[in-house]
């Protein structure tokens, strides 16, 4: 709550007061285990980004006011803190599920991590709280087969120049093109199944192509854990894109994920927040998320 990104940026703390409210309104609330965030440490965070890169953004980090990093992305005082913990919520989450103490984990977390490159943030992004997540299942834990499933409306660049020449790891990503950042639609390695879907596309054309080219993937794959890189920015709602789906379309493609996990990877799944900027819809979507998470 204390990242603050500044007057009318769509980034906001907001977002997570309205999640926890449409929680409460719900019921889920009162059935979720709650955990606070460790901060995660340079070798976790390293395992993905350049310690130089590292250096330049605690260094970067204001004792008072802003630091805009680019255009989109903006340090204030409790910037760092914020993201040092965003990246810790998905390690957490897979040592919670690894240790056999929590299973299925959503990170409410900001800010959002999937278009932080290796050496560049952008996106409103610092760290890839996902990519960090998966790499410590990876080494720390260590899996072999490790998914990534990127819904956010915008493509998950940092998530794919991460693992595109990593064999262990599938990235099955959907988002609108031509779109912000300009990426994705060109994959080349084996693990990258992009799925880009033209603006106006709706719930139904959206299920078909995540039916035809990730499921397959998937099963071919047989993770041993999934990881959702949960952006909600999609819904119909939401303004930051010229997307269709629902509250019904995420609650459907998160079931159909854990139908996945259950079949290969003991139903492991960790979902970490990415986008969505209506406060409404974001969290309407993440309630139906969390309730198919639960099964």
């Amino acid at each position: 709550m204390k990242h603050d990104t500044g007057p009318l940026h769509p980034e906001a703390p907001e977002r997570l007061d309205a999640i926890s409210n449409q929680l409460i309104m719900s019921g889920l609330d009162y059935v979720l285990m709650r955990h606070d965030a460790p901060k995660a440490t340079r070798e976790q965070i390293e395992r993905i980004h350049d310690p130089a890169y590292v250096d330049r953004i605690i260094a970067a980090a204001p004792e008072n006011g802003s630091v805009e990093i680019d255009g989109d992305t903006v340090m204030s005082p409790g910037t760092l803190n914020a993201a040092l913990r965003a990246a810790g919520a998905g390690v957490m989450a897979v040592d919670l599920i690894m240790s056999g103490k929590a299973n299925p984990v959503f990170c409410a977390v900001r800010p959002p991590g999937h278009h932080a490159e290796r050496a560049q943030a952008m996106g409103f992004c610092l760290f890839n709280n996902v990519a960090i997540a998966a790499a410590h299942a990876l080494e720390a834990h260590g899996l072999s087969r490790v998914a990534i499933v990127d819904f956010d409306v915008h493509h998950g660049n940092g998530t794919e120049d991460a693992f595109a020449d990593e064999p262990r790891v599938l990235f099955c990503s959907s988002f609108q093109h031509p779109f912000y950042p300009y990426s994705g639609h060109e994959a080349d390695t084996p693990n990258l199944v992009d799925v880009p879907l033209p603006a106006g596309t709706a719930g139904p054309a959206f299920r078909a192509a995540v039916s035809e080219h990730w499921f397959p993937a998937l099963e071919a794959f047989r993770p041993q854990m999934i990881l959702i890189s949960a952006g909600f920015d999609a819904h119909i709602m939401d303004d930051m894109s010229s997307l269709a789906l629902s509250e019904a379309d995420y609650g459907w493609i998160t079931s159909e994920l854990v139908a996945i996990a259950k079949r290969h990877a003991e139903g492991r799944i960790v979902s970490i927040l990415e986008g969505g900027y209506d406060p409404g819809s974001l969290a309407r979507s993440v309630v139906a998320h969390l309730k198919a998470l639960l099964d």
